[in-house]
């Protein structure tokens, strides 16, 4: 990426969330991500489910087999909620400005 001089990277990937952040940063790329934990890392910002809210859902479902529900008769879900989250450290970092009225969108802004 930096030999063919990316302008920014959406990051999608299991390797550890500090290891993406470092790369990036090191390299002076900015990065988006698919959940919060990259961000917390390091990486500039993320749009993605809420991972909280289903790991909570999952319980729900969990509840429902466990009292009797048979699996196959439950409903297949998708995630209801998304945040999107900003690194202004990062955004310092990389010589960044991150518009307000991008801030103002913001679920959770590391300052």
């Amino acid at each position: 990426m930096t030999t063919e001089r990316a302008g920014a990277v959406i990051v999608q990937t299991v390797l550890a969330a500090w290891q993406t952040a470092e790369l990036a940063l090191r390299h002076r790329l900015p990065s988006v991500y698919f959940q919060r934990t990259f961000v917390e890392s390091g990486g500039l910002m993320s749009v993605g489910a809420n991972l909280a809210d289903m790991h909570r859902r999952t319980a729900t479902y969990v509840d429902k087999i466990l009292k009797g529900a048979k699996p196959r008769d439950l409903p297949v879900e998708q995630p209801t909620k998304f945040e999107f989250v900003i690194n202004l450290k990062t955004a310092k970092a990389l010589r960044l400005t991150i518009p307000p009225s991008l801030l103002l969108r913001a679920d959770h802004v590391i300052e």
